[in-house]
């Protein structure tokens, strides 16, 4: 028996949306049709009752009441005739607004959802279901057993020859028409398993038969090597940690198997087969990339390769406005794009090997933070880094790290022995996604820290103790922040959010005291761009890959004051949609650095609005959201450092010559920062420190 909520329990009159006497009707034709077959009266209720539970995409918490009473009715019907409802529970169990379970509803609704998974895939093995609604009731049996691929659910529309993919933070619908050029032979090969992956989920559950069922001979021998992942993952019971892309696999072979008619079975699961490769989205960093939900890792991708015609349309647009320039012979290994000299480093433990295998240096790995809600020497993942420089004081790294339940803390390392010096230090309810530093009068230096939430922080960098407490606000997720100055010398935090509020707060307080970007676009990338006269200019790209450039000194906020925008014509001929700024130093002052989601960057003057010198064209695993870092080594050098969120490779760039080096490491990269001679790299599991010189 589910526990339940009693359906005369006074809690009732709490949940919006559905009585008790109307979950009462629904459960009396449900049992009819258990004993008769006839069921289109119980359908009809159900349709209507959907949305009471959900609007939207909004979750009510009547929902985690109901369902356990219905969950119970349904399993009793055949399996033909339950297939709509549980196709319509994986939606209410994977939809984006969820609240949480109520404390005095989870045991029940827990215990519905694995009764859910084991009624679904017997429908899922007994019903003759057309193509689309046997891959999405494949789904919801994945989502009921807890694994995060189920979402795709709300997110896969299949058509007669195409896939469209629809972005759920701005629902811009994407058909990929070119991507399945052989659906036959897949140019890649079938996700591998680890033995981990093949460890059975604990208690009993439905998948051994699911697993039988894929035992099929009709489909073709290139079917063999995703029926053979399918298998493992269906025997072992689609524990939650198994790679999306494995699980995608049982997915597309049930479909292929069970699909009707065989044809479009086949071509359907075919699609899905080859979304476990890899792909990336041209039009939002938030559009569902499959691949955004087939790591094991939900909150990212790990893009590898493009759509053939999507590289070869990326190389035509860029062929004019993004060359390479020329550079001088290394004597390394060359690699990457066409006319560059390339020097190929890899990261083997503690330190950084050239190609040849001899040292270029070591690495420093900066201390974890400790917490006394994880083991020692836990992985803690680090979303966000920025230097911090004392005056008379050492040099400081500040990085936003992941703390316990997901919460955010600061931590402030040394830059030189990557030493932990303050933290962590706790107060964000949400995940910190931008810091900045503020240096004021009097030698004092100010930290800033952004929320998921939009909790704007505020900490003294020399003792590490608050001076303003993280509050979360209205005004959607901090995307990032920076310091302005003024030509009056007054300093300023800008803050930049999800829902396009850029603000100018007083360091002091935090509190807002003027406002930019009166468009209103979202906002993604922030930049603080130094200009003649001790002014700072302000960069941002919003989501639709537009750039903005705004001068923090005028009140107007539709005033341009001494801002000159980018030129459109440059951008527009390159083929550039700008998804990340940064500030790059000189030594003949500060130019702006663009970069989009194809790994390609340009420089710009901030004066002039006008490109300078020839740009980093994209490489061969260069896609992706970028993250990019600029400094001035010792020896003078300008080096720009270039990466994606949640890749494993760096590009260091030298604009003055054109020569890039390309750094392999062992961790999944987060965001970026440089000190010196150093780039610093926060990745998945920590804080890494890498030369840029050869020591």
């Amino acid at each position: 028996m589910i526990p339940k909520l009693p359906l005369q329990s006074p809690r009732w009159r709490d949940l919006a949306g559905v009585t008790a006497e109307e979950v009462r009707a629904l459960l009396e034709q449900m049992t009819s049709t258990a004993v008769t077959g006839a069921d289109d009266e119980w359908r009809q209720t159900w349709t209507y009752m959907t949305d009471d539970l959900m609007a939207d995409g909004t979750v009510y918490d009547s929902a985690y009441a109901v369902l356990p009473h219905l969950v119970e009715a349904a399993a009793e019907l055949p399996p033909d005739q339950s297939v709509d409802f549980w196709v319509d529970m994986g939606f209410i169990v994977t939809a984006e607004d969820r609240p949480p379970v109520p404390a005095d509803l989870e045991a029940g609704f827990s215990a519905a959802l694995r009764l859910a998974e084991q009624a679904a895939a017997r429908s899922l093995l007994d019903a003759g279901a057309p193509a689309k609604v046997c891959g999405q009731l494949a789904l919801s049996c994945v989502a009921f057993a807890g694994h995060h691929i189920g979402s795709a659910l709300c997110r896969l529309e299949p058509g007669e020859s195409y896939l469209q993919l629809v972005c759920p933070g701005c629902e811009y619908d994407t058909e990929i028409l070119t991507f399945f050029v052989d659906p036959v032979h897949p140019p890649f090969e079938a996700p591998a398993l680890s033995d981990a992956d093949h460890r059975a989920r604990q208690g009993q559950h439905p998948w051994s038969e699911v697993a039988d069922a894929l035992q099929s001979e009709t489909l073709g021998r290139e079917w063999e090597p995703f029926l053979r992942v399918a298998r493992a993952v269906a025997a072992a019971g689609v524990p939650v940690g198994t790679p999306g892309p494995a699980v995608l696999c049982m997915v597309a072979g049930m479909v292929a198997a069970k699909g009707t008619p065989q044809w479009a079975g086949t071509e359907w699961a075919r699609q899905l087969a080859l979304l476990t490769g890899h792909f990336r989205c041209w039009n939002c960093e938030q559009t569902w990339t499959i691949a955004d939900g087939l790591v094991e890792n939900p909150d990212g991708a790990r893009p590898q390769s493009v759509p053939a015609q999507a590289s070869k349309d990326a190389a035509d647009s860029s062929a004019t406005a993004v060359r390479p320039a020329a550079v001088e012979p290394t004597g390394e290994a060359t690699g990457g794009v066409a006319g560059e000299a390339t020097t190929r480093l890899r990261q083997d433990g503690n330190a950084l090997l050239a190609a040849d295998g001899t040292r270029w240096g070591r690495t420093t790995v900066f201390s974890d933070p400790p917490s006394s809600d994880s083991a020692p020497g836990s992985p803690v993942g680090v979303d966000s880094l920025t230097v911090v420089s004392l005056p008379d004081g050492p040099t400081l790294l500040a990085g936003g790290c992941v703390g316990a339940g997901d919460k955010g803390v600061v931590c402030l390392w040394d830059v030189a022995d990557g030493r932990l010096v303050h933290g962590p230090l706790a107060g964000h309810p949400d995940r910190v996604r931008a810091l900045t530093a503020l240096p004021l009068a009097e030698g004092r230096v100010l930290l800033a820290s952004g929320g998921d939430s939009g909790s704007i922080g505020l900490w003294d960098a020399l003792t590490g103790r608050p001076v303003r407490e993280p509050v979360a606000n209205w005004l959607g997720e901090v995307t990032g922040m920076c310091t302005a100055t003024l030509a009056d010398g007054r300093t300023l935090l800008v803050t930049a959010t999800s829902r396009g509020a850029v603000r100018l707060r007083d360091p002091a307080t935090g509190e807002p005291v003027g406002r930019l970007n009166p468009s209103g676009r979202p906002i993604r990338s922030l930049a603080a761009v130094p200009v003649t006269g001790g002014q700072t200019m302000i960069a941002a790209a919003d989501t639709q890959g537009g750039v903005h450039m705004w001068d923090p000194a005028v009140d107007d906020p539709w005033d341009p004051g001494a801002a000159v925008q980018l030129k459109d014509r440059a951008l527009s001929d390159a083929g550039h949609r700008v998804a990340a700024v940064a500030a790059v130093p000189t030594a003949d002052g500060t130019l702006l650095a663009t970069a989009d989601d194809r790994g390609a960057v340009m420089l710009w003057d901030p004066a002039t609005g006008t490109p300078v010198g020839e740009g980093l064209p994209p490489a061969t695993g260069t896609a992706g959201l970028p993250v990019m870092a600029a400094t001035t080594p010792h020896d003078g050098r300008t080096v720009l450092v270039t990466g994606t969120k949640r890749g494993h490779g760096l590009r260091v760039w030298e604009p003055a010559t054109g020569a890039v080096r390309q750094i392999s490491l062992d961790v999944s990269v987060t965001c970026l920062a440089a000190a010196g001679s150093d780039v610093i790299v926060g990745h998945d599991r920590g804080v890494l420190g890498l030369p840029l010189t050869r020591q």
